[in-house]
């Protein structure tokens, strides 16, 4: 008999379905697999690497069957986690998804820069958020109050660690997931960005309010 949905803990064996939520959410909110030769470079990217050096930051939302439809993850230590990412991840990937000689020229490419330079996460003026999040459910997911339960649960995780506050960088085109982020607390951090993403930020205290 199938369980109510719940939010848990990531587990190893939940790996293929973060893979799938992350290539289903990540061309600004929708499926990147018509736009992109390999999307298998976004959860290579911005899902996989905090799963493997970050676990207990990892949470799913679980259908009640045990599949992951949703996800939230991220690190308390945005530099620490940029030298662990080049140290240990990178070298897992790499040859999966070459760097670029020159300036990237399809959008695989331009994905695959990112990836290949994980010191682009550190940035000054995020010093006083030095935690950073990724979340993402399956369509059918959302709208449903499951990404407020996955929020709250990771905020708490950061807080029970002592970690006051948090930022995250999104496209200014996923309008639904700026729509949520507000609804979430989140403020505009004025930081030296592509125009073509932004970067928010709150603290993580006063919860109950989520």
């Amino acid at each position: 008999m199938t369980e109510p949905p719940r939010i848990r803990p990531y587990r190893l064996e939940d790996r293929p379905a973060l893979d799938d939520i992350c290539v289903r959410t990540a061309h600004n909110g929708q499926d990147s697999r018509p736009f992109y030769t390999d999307p298998g470079v976004f959860p290579d990217t911005f899902a996989a690497p905090y799963a493997h050096l970050e676990p207990e930051l990892a949470f799913v939302l679980d259908d009640g069957s045990g599949r992951a439809v949703g996800y939230i993850l991220g690190t308390a230590d945005t530099a620490r986690f940029a030298e662990d990412f080049r140290a240990v991840w990178l070298p897992l990937v790499a040859d999966r998804h070459p760097e670029p000689s020159g300036q990237p020229q399809t959008p695989d490419e331009a994905m695959a820069r990112l990836l290949h330079h994980p010191e682009r996460m550190v940035v000054p003026e995020l010093a006083a958020w030095p935690a950073h999040l990724h979340i993402d459910l399956l369509p059918e997911w959302q709208g449903r109050g499951y990404g407020r339960k996955l929020m709250r649960t990771f905020l708490a995780a950061l807080r029970d660690r002592g970690v006051a506050s948090v930022h995250l960088v999104m496209a200014t085109a996923n309008k639904p997931a700026r729509a949520f982020y507000d609804r979430m607390g989140f403020e505009e951090i004025d930081a030296p960005m592509d125009d073509s993403v932004v970067c928010l930020g709150r603290t993580t205290g006063d919860l109950d309010r989520l």
